[in-house]
């Protein structure tokens, strides 16, 4: 079976009221996305064609969210997860071979198990296989009643079962793959539970094994069908997809000092040889160069960062840092903030839609905005781009190997030329020439040199 032929269907119409939230639950987020989004990954990462995503409470934050990469059903009112697939069967693709069931708020489900559930399906000509899983503790899990020759002929929840089948400890995972034909043509079959009426998936089960149809089963670890519901195990699941995603980070080569104290998102890149200290936070699209050094207490959030860059104690949103640059500590690179190779930024310094060019050296207590700085400059502490108005943002251009005074005020727009100085304090309103001198309030020219 070809997996383009693997149609995922995802459960997320839940309300999800034991996380006391106005949120919908699947929206709530692990290590910076929204659980939901890690069924979306799971479904494309085996390379299943277009997910159905099962939608209710909350369902146009859920879209909005989402966005288009994804089929939407509406589940109202919710009835159970069989009331769900009943739902989406309309959407379900006839030709496909398989529908595989995911969960929204189960975000630890892995490519290679979702593949071995595939594969066991496949080899047994299955008409529904599932994943059991064996916890140390089976709680209330619906447990997994098989006859003598091992085959599974029936899920029986928590609460309806007899002491001997609460004593077995293989328990269901919730997760199904079902061959197509034969799931559309059973669905109709399921009935509403007496007492409250909703659908269960489980009962196609007992339904197969009353035809002798061919069930097929999987096992994998308890984490990865850790299931969300309340904000406990929400805490629960941000620790331990952290630990994931610092584990591979550790295996690839970067050395994370307190891994327990770095915040990393799993679409983050580190390259080898670099260093994580505690208390940083990386998260976006942000890649990271080698042999550079983060922290501690550094923000970098949808960065481009180079290699063997030193960041420390500063927060860095939207830019882009060439080789061999090193800022901070208590500095701040804003959107936009584009820093050549080797350039240097002091403390307490900012610098928004502005780009510095190789070598220059930007001091403390400066702000440099809407900016184009040349190669080798010197921006001495305290200047200042002054490039709004009250109404529109205005450029100021410098050319290379230029020295800026200390405290000087740029008033944009304004062009300072190659090889031109700036005197201490000195107000700039006017461009100032490649190699002239200028000095004061407002600045003039000294001499050319």
């Amino acid at each position: 079976m070809d997996n383009d032929k693997v149609q995922c269907v995802i459960l997320a119409a839940g309300q999800g009221t034991r996380m006391k939230s106005d949120k919908p639950k699947v929206l709530h987020p692990i290590v910076g996305k929204p659980m939901v989004q890690y069924a979306i990954e799971a479904a494309h990462s085996i390379g299943s064609r277009r997910p159905i995503v099962v939608i209710g409470h909350g369902a146009e934050q859920v879209k909005q969210t989402i966005g288009d990469r994804v089929e939407y059903v509406l589940q109202s009112p919710q009835r159970g997860t069989g009331h769900a697939l009943l739902e989406a069967r309309a959407q379900i693709d006839p030709a496909s071979e398989a529908v595989l069931v995911l969960y929204g708020d189960t975000p630890f489900i892995g490519a290679e198990t979702l593949q071995r559930l595939l594969i066991a399906h496949r080899d047994a000509h299955a008409a529904l296989s599932l994943i059991t899983f064996t916890p140390v503790d089976p709680a209330l899990y619906g447990r997994i009643v098989r006859d003598a020759h091992g085959r599974v002929v029936d899920i029986v929840e928590y609460k309806e079962a007899t002491p001997e089948q609460r004593a077995i400890r293989e328990v269901n995972s919730g997760i199904f793959c079902y061959q197509t034909p034969w799931l559309l043509d059973h669905l109709d079959k399921l009935q509403p539970r007496a007492g409250h009426g909703e659908y269960y998936l489980t009962d196609l089960v007992s339904i197969a094994a009353q035809e002798q149809a061919i069930t097929a089963t999987c096992s994998c670890d308890e984490a990865e069908v850790l299931g969300i519901n309340d904000r406990v195990q929400l805490a629960a699941a941000e620790r331990l997809m952290r630990e994931t995603i610092n584990t591979r980070h550790m295996l690839n080569g970067v050395t994370l000092i307190d891994p327990a104290n770095a915040y990393i998102e799993a679409s983050v890149t580190i390259g080898p040889d670099s260093i994580i200290y505690p208390g940083s936070h990386i998260k976006g699209r942000t890649a990271i160069g080698r042999e550079c050094t983060i922290g501690p207490n550094t923000i970098i959030e949808n960065s481009q960062i180079g290699d063997r860059v030193e960041i420390v104690a500063s927060m860095i949103e939207g830019a882009t840092i060439e080789d061999d640059v090193d800022i901070g500590p208590f500095s701040h690179m804003r959107k936009g903030a584009h820093l050549g190779i080797g350039v240097h930024i002091g403390n307490f310094a900012e610098v928004k839609d502005s780009t510095l060019g190789t070598g220059t050296k930007q001091g403390h207590f400066s702000y440099l905005g809407n900016a184009t700085i040349g190669a080798n400059v010197n921006i001495g502490a305290g200047t200042i781009t002054c490039n709004y108005d009250g109404q529109h943002k205005h450029s100021t251009t410098i050319g290379d190997n230029t020295f800026i005074g200390s405290d000087t005020m740029l008033v944009a727009p304004v062009t300072i030329g190659h090889n031109a100085k700036t005197g201490a304090g000195s107000v700039v309103t006017h461009d100032v020439a490649d190699h002239e001198v200028v000095y004061g309030v407002p600045a003039r020219v000294k001499r050319q040199e």
